[in-house]
């Protein structure tokens, strides 16, 4: 096989966006990338849906991907576990049994800033919980739904990237392990997402930001004022434990088969194989501790497990068909072409800019950061490795402008899930919270923009 073909190369990635900007549909549109892709390669359409089919099939034989795979399934069961069981019913009740420690709009903002960041488990359950906790008080104290809306979203893409102990932090995981296992990187995935974390400006600064207009009482015009839906809080499950253990004992399980692992240094442990451990014991000790108290029947824990799995049946899927084309990219030689390309025109320390910048107009035209992560990991890493900076800090730094471009996609797109569900939680307007947060929120964007320039230069 050629080392490359050239510009037909781009055609499986381009495919991918184009499709995804149209359609909204992330799995569709990397289906037909990879289809696309090894039809160039085939030069037949029975050969090339041949090659597909052996090309998803075959990533089944490889151990990590199947342990990404199950991680990212488990943790539907364990959200659905919280749920079911009384945990988020729980936590909401002792929250709003505490009115007495918020006494001022400050306070009733912070309230919901700070339930931001402890429950990363999933952007969608934060906002909903945040708001709905918050906006009595907030309403009290006289906080526009607009801004309350604002601090659900901004502590809740934002913060799941930072904390990745959940779904993104497997889909992430994965795509990176992709990239390591087709020798296009070196590295144990674990260590360069953990890496990348601390330059996921777009995150930092969006939690800086929601935290700046609180202390400093930037008040948001309210342009509406609408009842929202009610989380009905059930009589019989309230156990904020419930919803403490299992995320709780994830994080400790995580840690622990790192160490176990790594031979005693965690650093050197396997991410996918203690991620996956961990899922699956914090499933079975939440398992047994509802049973201890009762906090669910028996007979409920089995659908309760399997039925959250299903929930995440999706995201495996998008993972799965994000390995796909990643793996399609290899063969067919993009990252060298763009590398190529890339170096006749591009610094280096300018890659992760421009990098963010792509991920950004993709994530925002698309509405969902997961399937800016798919289709962009595998350009990013593979221009990065290309351009000679695979074993330097910039490696890390690029990872780092995929992550924030995604997130501020997820976090400022009118079509985002999160942001929909955070106007909802907020009893605001859905084109309200976007007029009022967007602003901010390409602040953010801007100062990240600048952030990875700098961060370029200082880390060539």
């Amino acid at each position: 096989m050629q080392e490359s073909y050239g510009i037909y190369s781009l055609l499986p990635p381009l495919i991918a966006i184009v499709l995804a900007i149209i359609s909204r549909n992330v799995i569709a549109s990397l289906f037909v990338g990879v289809l696309g892709g090894y039809y160039i390669m085939e030069q037949s359409v029975t050969a090339a849906l041949w090659q597909t089919a052996i090309g998803i099939f075959s990533l089944f034989e490889k151990g990590w991907v199947v342990k990404t795979l199950i991680f990212a399934v488990f943790v539907g069961s364990i959200i659905e576990l919280i749920r079911r069981s009384g945990g988020v019913d729980g936590f909401v009740r002792f929250l709003q049994e505490k009115k007495e420690l918020v006494t001022n709009r400050k306070e009733a903002e912070l309230l919901a800033f700070f339930i931001g960041l402890a429950i990363f488990i999933e952007s969608s359950i934060t906002s909903l919980i945040a708001g709905t906790v918050s906006r009595p008080l907030t309403d009290r104290y006289g906080t526009s739904r607009e801004k309350l809306a604002y601090i659900c979203d901004s502590t809740a893409a934002p913060v799941c990237t930072m904390f990745p102990l959940n779904a993104w932090g497997a889909l992430l995981l994965g795509l990176i392990g992709s990239q390591i296992e087709a020798g296009t990187i070196s590295g144990e995935p674990i260590k360069l997402l953990g890496s990348a974390l601390l330059f996921n400006f777009y995150a930092i600064f969006s939690i800086l930001l929601v935290l700046f207009t609180i202390l400093k009482g930037v008040k948001f015009k309210a342009y509406t004022k609408i009842d929202p839906p009610k989380i009905e809080l059930s009589s019989d499950r309230s156990d904020m434990m419930a919803l403490v253990v299992p995320i709780a004992s994830l994080l400790l399980l995580v840690f622990a088969f790192l160490f176990i692992t790594g031979g005693g240094n965690p650093l050197k442990g396997s991410g996918s194989t203690s991620v996956f451990a961990a899922v699956l014991g914090s499933v079975a000790l939440s398992s047994v501790y509802y049973l201890i108290k009762k906090s669910m029947p028996a007979k409920e824990i089995l659908p309760a497990i399997f039925g959250g799995a299903k929930t995440m049946l999706p995201i495996a899927a998008i993972l799965l068909f994000a390995f796909a084309i990643g793996d399609v990219t290899v063969k067919m030689g993009t990252g060298i072409y763009l590398a190529h390309f890339a170096n006749a025109i591009l610094n280096p320390a300018l890659l992760p800019a421009g990098i963010f910048l792509l991920s950004a107009i993709i994530a925002f035209s698309t509405g969902t950061s997961w399937g800016t992560f798919s289709i962009m990991m595998p350009i990013a890493v593979t221009i990065a490795a290309g351009m000679g900076v695979g074993q330097s800090m910039l490696l890390p730094l690029t990872i780092a402008a995929v992550i924030s471009g995604g997130v501020f996609g997820d976090h400022a797109s009118p079509i985002s899930d999160t942001t929909i569900i955070s106007a909802m939680a907020a009893g605001c307007d859905l084109i309200a919270h976007v007029r009022t947060q967007l602003p901010w929120a390409l602040l953010a964007a801007l100062l990240s923009f600048g952030a990875f320039i700098v961060s370029g230069y200082l880390l060539k």
